[in-house]
């Protein structure tokens, strides 16, 4: 579960911002939003607005980076070209981004320094929640020439095995440019639990969701989830798109690709063989996705098809690729909501109103706000002004971001400005009230019936 997320010196955000899940105090509103860890309180939803080009999407990005850095085997290319241009020569370089999180119920920071591409400073606590004092796990240091040290928790120094472990990362395996938490989380010592643990966060519980990522997978997981296949099923037709049943047809991979030949067959079994899951997606020139994979020894296809009530009230099955923008953009949400129901899982999603209805977005985010019995979290960006209701969120889950006058993103909360809960804050927004609106003053000038069409 996410606590606070710093950025510094990325992107459209120059000075250090910081997006926080901890409750204000003073707010008694829809107080089943509070999940409780060890006497501390965290937020369970959050919404970001900001007009076109205020930095919603670059404080995802941010986060979507610093995982990439940790899950990836080399330094993300869109690294390499993320600072905030805007500052003067004289500001500092560095590049700052930290999360303080919960992870199997207990406390973490996690935080770098890059400075040119090179990371300074990473380093690993066990987080005291501001309650006791924080305990540091590892950290390691580059200096200007390149020197890299690491230093351990003092119980850690003082097991041989960790001194070895520390002497062979430094002298084979640490490179400047990548963080060390996924070499420490594989190795085998039982000291070193608390780094694995931390490092399945961004594995395994962090979630992000932009406009152009698809769940790839879905057809093979409804083929195999009883629970997500019925979950599905309700969700989609209650939506009231026409849409009666959802199914993944599955043949054979031979008779599915009766009319290619057999080197492609063969190369497409290796890639399933070479695969982690026994499984790979391909997308066909009708831009429908297939799933391939492996089972009981088996290689099987596996297309989901949406059903429509057709004449005499029988079903005609589609395939995805058939249907429309917002069907298939609800079609990815479906495996997020069904995680936040039932899991301690971190979803992040970019434009949550892309190509939906707006009543119908309203209509899912409700459910899951109003829901008492939810697990996870879930925060995402909108330009939605219906989803601006305090029936919905609470002040200190609805945020602002807007460009200030050196064009660095500002980052600030709804209940900075301490309204009371039954204003109108809709309203308010769209009026400029809180800011993180578009400046649309001089559109009446612009004469464009007397442009030169030529």
């Amino acid at each position: 579960m996410l606590i606070r997320f710093v950025v510094e010196n990325f992107f459209s955000f120059g000075e250090r911002k910081e997006f926080t899940t901890i409750p204000s105090k003073r707010l008694k509103t829809l107080q089943h939003h509070k999940y409780n860890y060890d006497d501390f309180n965290i937020l369970k939803i959050g919404s970001i607005y900001g007009a076109n080009g205020s930095g919603k999407s670059n404080l995802i990005k941010s986060l979507g980076l610093f995982q990439k850095l940790i899950l990836s085997d080399n330094y993300p290319s869109r690294l390499k070209n993320s600072k905030f241009k805007l500052n003067n020569p004289t500001d500092s370089q560095n590049q700052v981004l930290a999360v303080e999180f919960f992870q199997e119920r207990t406390a973490y920071y996690y935080g770098i320094i890059i400075k040119d591409n090179i990371i300074v400073e990473e380093e690993l606590y066990l987080s005291g929640l501001g309650k006791k004092k924080d305990v540091l796990l590892y950290i390691r240091k580059t200096d200007n020439e390149s020197s890299t040290s690491i230093t351990f928790n003092k119980n850690f120094e003082k097991n041989e095995k960790i001194l070895l472990l520390k002497s062979i990362l430094l002298e084979e395996f640490v490179k400047s440019d990548e963080p060390i938490l996924k070499l420490l989380s594989k190795r085998d010592n039982i000291l070193l639990n608390p780094i694995k643990v931390a490092f399945n966060w961004f594995q395994d519980s962090l979630q992000i969701i932009t406009p152009s990522i698809r769940h790839l997978k879905l057809a093979h997981s409804i083929d195999v989830d009883k629970e997500l296949n019925n979950y599905t099923k309700k969700l989609m037709c209650s939506f009231n798109l026409g849409i009666t049943e959802l199914i993944s047809e599955k043949m054979d991979l031979h008779d599915f690709f009766s009319d290619v030949d057999d080197e492609t067959i063969d190369k497409l079994i290796s890639d399933v063989d070479d695969a982690p899951e026994k499984l790979i997606s391909l997308q066909n020139r009708n831009g429908n996705i297939i799933i391939i994979t492996q089972e009981d020894g088996k290689y099987w296809v596996k297309n989901l098809k949406v059903g429509h009530k057709g004449k005499r009230d029988k079903s005609v099955f589609f395939n995805l690729s058939d249907e429309s923008d917002g069907t298939i953009r609800l079609l990815d949400f479906v495996p997020a909501f069904n995680d936040l129901i039932s899991e301690e899982k971190v979803y992040i999603i970019d434009e949550v109103e892309r190509s939906i209805h707006p009543l119908l977005i309203k209509q899912l985010i409700q459910k899951f706000s109003l829901d008492k019995t939810t697990k996870g979290q879930l925060f995402f960006s909108t330009h939605e002004s219906n989803l601006l209701d305090q029936e919905i969120f609470r002040q200190d889950e609805i945020w602002f971001i807007e460009k200030n006058i050196e064009g660095s993103s500002d980052l600030y909360s709804l209940n900075d400005f301490k309204e009371h809960k039954t204003i109108d804050i809709r309203k308010g927004y769209l009026s400029g009230r809180y800011g993180s609106v578009p400046f649309l003053g001089n559109l009446h000038d612009l004469n464009w019936n007397n442009l030169d069409s030529n």
